[in-house]
């Protein structure tokens, strides 16, 4: 049998050797302190540690802010970033509008609509010297109108501000809007392209519809220039000229580069309209009465092009526009009244001057 051995006590020299080990023993934590640093510079090297770490979250935070903050003003230049702007800031009458007719109806319907769910798709505008110009949205800001004098909420509309000026990128901002949302009318499309002329956007009406219509066929087209013939011949004397279907808009158009646009005048002139059956029926009329064309009609080609001058502002008031076709010249007078006498000494002076 072994013998056991007898275990004693170390004595204090023993366990001042096993302290000293212990503490010179290296640690196994990288964040444990050395003993030997004082208390405070163990919390500023922790300190500096973490510091560190939370520098390049900062970093990284900062980066992706001022990326977006870049995105968002590209976004805002491009027009894309709708704001609120006063709505007494906004000209509705920047530029000239292709719709004709305005549905009571439907705006009854669009004020109920903004009193309940508000707006869900901005105007669009474009920067002015005095504030903001209308270019799409003309029913929505006419709504916000109407809704400001009973409830303030109204007084500010939400808008996509576009770098548009007045040119064309404004109209094709314009009719393409309104072809989206609700089709215009073979003779809104033929005004407006005619209206964007007159205002020196375009230099002529074929220039115009390749613009403005750019998206469409080339058939399309020319139907356009057909309806703005109509528009530049009749334009002052039709009562409802968004009625007019698209045979009987291209029918009158034929008849008027045949040379029935005098009688076509003096029949609508005449003819007291109640209604777009009586008015087109006027128009049949006057069609079944003019000339038969003298010479065969080319086939093919192009509507001949009307010249318009410089329009003259007059010292007294008004304005005088004159347009320049093939064997036609017209003049207008507008903002002024004439009495007959006046109007018979000018014809008069004119005849002189012609010879």
């Amino acid at each position: 049998m072994a013998k056991r051995r007898r275990l004693t006590a170390p004595d204090a020299a023993e366990l001042e050797q096993l302290e000293a080990g212990f503490a010179a023993k290296p640690s196994i934590s990288p964040f444990e302190a050395n003993p030997s640093t004082p208390p405070i510079a163990q919390v500023a090297a922790e300190a500096a540690t973490l510091n560190g770490m939370a520098a390049v979250t900062d970093r990284a935070t900062l980066a992706k802010d001022q990326g977006d903050a870049a995105r968002w003003r590209d976004a805002q230049d491009a027009g894309l970033v709708a704001e609120m702007l006063p709505i007494d800031q906004i000209d509705a009458d920047f530029l000239r509008r292709d719709r004709m007719v305005d549905d009571e109806e439907a705006m009854s319907e669009l004020l109920e609509s903004l009193r309940s769910n508000g707006l869900r798709t901005p105007i669009e505008v474009t920067k002015t010297e005095d504030g903001y110009g209308l270019i799409s949205g003309y029913r929505r800001l006419e709504a916000f109108r109407r809704l400001a004098g009973g409830d303030p909420k109204f007084a500010q509309i939400p808008a996509f501000v576009r770098q548009a000026g007045a040119g064309q990128g404004a109209y094709v901002s314009m009719v393409e809007e309104n072809e989206l949302r609700s089709n215009l009318s073979p003779y809104e499309r033929g005004r407006i392209a005619v209206l964007a002329v007159g205002q020196g956007v375009f230099p002529s009406t074929e220039a115009a519809v390749d613009v403005l219509f750019a998206a469409a066929s080339k058939a399309k087209r020319s139907k356009v220039r057909s309806f703005a013939v109509v528009h530049e011949a009749l334009g002052d004397l039709l009562q409802y000229p968004v009625a007019l279907s698209e045979k009987a808009g291209l029918r009158i158009a034929a008849a008027i580069r045949d040379g029935a646009q005098t009688k076509l005048r003096e029949a609508l002139s005449r003819g007291e309209a109640t209604d777009p059956k009586s008015e087109l029926a006027v128009i049949e009329a006057a069609l079944k009465e003019a000339p038969a064309p003298t010479q065969e009609k080319p086939r093919g080609g192009r509507p001949k092009q009307i010249q318009r001058l410089p329009i003259q502002t007059l010292p007294k008031g008004g304005e005088l526009r004159a347009e320049v076709s093939a064997g036609e010249l017209r003049i207008h007078l507008r903002g002024r009244t004439l009495s007959v006498d006046e109007a018979a000494l000018l014809l008069d002076r004119l005849a002189e001057h012609l010879g």
